[in-house]
């Protein structure tokens, strides 16, 4: 870990990123680093710790005043401006993946509120007890069906547990939303030391608001006949079903089941392995009483692609990332066994590091907007010429700009970041019309979002002229020869095979791929109108009609099947044409954009040296 900043140093920005909160642990130094020399030595047996010096380049000391007055562009005063454009940035992103993570669960959450209303039905009609029946110190004697616990079995498929209490909380939420009383109980709550009087305790804590030394259940049920109106179900959420003492849950559960008519409560409990789990924690007489019912939430990969897409692939914020550093990513979330909370963390440190490290960065903000970029700086004290002077020094535009941005002066800034904005929509629309396709042979968004960054193979297949699409659906034999290299290289592994399953597709999923490509291409007529068209030449099976005989139908059937397959095969290679075509000419990288470090954090190296302190 890295030492904190001294007082006698540049105070640090209003806002930082909490590194306890992450495996990270980042340090970021946001002021001009003092000469070496002038720092103190460590005393003593401690040993020296390491800073990491993620400023932008300085002028030597050598340098006169002017130049480096010019060249300030680290001083506190530009810090506070990108911390600003930082926090902007990051409550777009953070908004967008609350968002995403939220109509994900949507469906589930939607399920199961209609499964607790029918619960909730079947429990009142066994019997519907007086005041003070409802009310007594002891449970109704009825027979064995109407103790029956109407139990929702979560599946999480090993989320990570951040993520499972996250998703719990917004279960609870959307219930309450809907009517329902709900509780949220802890694996700790169901601990032999506490027993089954803490659980109790947490729940008299949760619907009566108050704190309670005696645990009687009776008071949980009195609580809910004096509520007034008893139409709604009390859901009990259990959010790790599998860390809870088995024995003190089953008691639990024998309880609850005892007062299930005087309270009409529904459980729910998260299970992260398997739906066969409670049989290996709960007791034989427990189980008996369960009547469960198996929901699935999304797994954290389809979680991981949703939030790819939003963040990255359609980038909400405008901010992008290298290839190198997507990749490091992904391989920490492998590494991780795919948390999402961890991703975002590490996504988060990121982002912040962009703005720290990157000058020019505060404009990002402006590129979402119409603002005018150049009164945008002189509003912050920032002259067009010092910013002009220091994007034409970006090395992105010394190696692609150069020669393919006229000169305008301060039009150059202007046009190059217009033009990088269209591009990286170009790229984007491309990337999810390759998952269309993927995702048909499980082909994951994160990794197709790494291959398409790799600047490498993009210069290997970019066509000379850099045009647009042929006049034809696709690309000439002697074309697609050309460029099979490309799709048969091991770095482009999951696009080739996202275009080798388009020409596997049959007619009725591939009208589902081609509608999904039409809605993302609206916005470039080039590969829409191709689409459409190919929509057009997509065929099925005539279906019988009410008045036709079933015999003519059959000989009709026979003699047109070979036809209809051919006919199949060959919109799927126009389509699969069109695709590489696609690819080929529209998919740049960010990296090969002039201008793209304004927008685009590629310093994967401070990342990787912060991963092993």
């Amino acid at each position: 870990m890295a030492p904190s900043a001294t007082a006698s140093e540049s105070p640090s920005p209003s806002t930082t990123l909490d590194t306890t909160e992450n495996n990270l642990q980042p340090f970021f130094v946001l002021h001009r680093a003092r000469s070496r020399k002038s720092e103190k030595k460590p005393t003593g047996t401690w040993k020296t710790r390491r800073r990491i010096d993620l400023s932008p380049s300085l002028p030597k000391n050598g340098e006169n005043i002017d130049a480096e007055k010019a060249e300030a562009w680290d001083d506190c005063r530009h810090v506070s401006i990108r911390m600003e454009a930082f926090d902007d940035v990051w409550s777009k992103i953070k908004s967008t993946i609350k968002d995403v993570l939220r109509d994900i669960n949507t469906n589930v959450f939607n399920e199961i509120h209609h499964w607790v209303c029918e619960s909730f039905n079947m429990i009142t009609s066994y019997a519907t007890p007086t005041f003070p029946e409802a009310t007594g110190s002891f449970p109704i004697v009825t027979d064995a069906a109407s103790k029956q616990l109407f139990t929702g079995l979560v599946l999480t498929k090993n989320m990570e547990f951040v993520d499972d209490l996250l998703t719990f909380e917004e279960l609870g939420s959307y219930l309450r939303s809907q009517g329902c009383h709900v509780a949220n109980l802890s694996s700790m709550e169901f601990s032999v030391k506490n027993g089954i009087g803490g659980c109790l305790r947490s729940l008299l804590r949760q619907f009566l608001m108050v704190t309670l030394d005696a645990a009687d259940v009776s008071i949980l049920a009195t609580w809910y006949r004096e509520q007034g109106s008893c139409n709604n179900p009390v859901v009990i959420i259990i959010e790790d079903m599998e860390r809870c003492s088995g024995s003190v849950l089953s008691d639990f559960i024998l309880m609850l089941s005892e007062w299930v008519l005087k309270i009409p409560v529904v459980l729910i409990m998260g299970v992260a392995t398997t739906i066969d789990a409670p049989k290996s924690i709960l007791q034989s007489n427990a189980l008996h009483h369960l009547c469960p019912c198996k929901f699935i939430l999304g797994t954290p990969p389809e979680r991981m692609d949703a939030v790819v897409e939003a963040v990255l692939v359609k980038q909400c914020s405008g901010f992008g990332i290298s290839h190198k550093v997507a990749v490091f990513m992904r391989n920490y979330f492998v590494s991780q066994d795919g948390t999402i909370t961890s991703f975002i963390r590490a996504l988060k440190i990121v982002c912040a590091q962009h703005f720290f490290m990157e000058p020019l960065s505060f404009m990002l903000c402006f590129l979402l907007g119409d603002d005018n970029l150049m009164l945008q700086g002189e509003k912050y004290g920032l002259s067009p010429e010092m910013m002009l002077k220091h994007a034409l020094n970006l090395p992105s535009y010394q190696s692609y700009g150069r020669n393919k941005i006229a000169k305008q002066h301060g039009e150059t800034l202007v046009n190059g970041l217009a033009e990088l904005k269209k591009l990286q929509c170009q790229w984007s629309i491309v990337i999810l019309c390759l998952y269309e396709a993927g995702k048909c042979d499980k082909v994951t968004l994160l990794d197709l979002f790494c291959e398409a960054l790799d600047p490498e193979s993009f210069k290997s297949r970019a066509p000379d002229n850099g045009g647009g699409l042929e006049n034809d659906s696709g690309v000439s034999s002697s074309d697609c020869y050309k460029h099979q290299q490309y799709y048969t290289t091991p770095n482009s592994g999951f696009i080739c095979q996202a275009v080798r399953k388009l020409r596997d597709l049959p007619a009725v999923q591939l009208r589902k791929l081609l509608k999904g490509w039409e809605k993302y291409t609206v916005n470039v007529p080039q590969i829409h109108d191709k689409v459409k068209k190919l929509l057009s030449e997509v065929k099925f099976e005539d279906g019988k009609s009410l008045g036709q005989d079933l015999s003519t139908i059959s000989k009709r059937h026979a003699s047109r099947k070979h036809l209809k397959i051919e006919d199949s095969k060959a919109v799927n290679e126009k389509a699969a044409k069109l695709l590489e075509s696609m690819v080929r000419n529209y998919m740049q990288p960010l990296e090969c954009v002039p201008f793209h470090e304004i927008v685009c954090f590629k310093n994967v190296n401070a990342l990787q040296t912060m991963h092993k302190l």
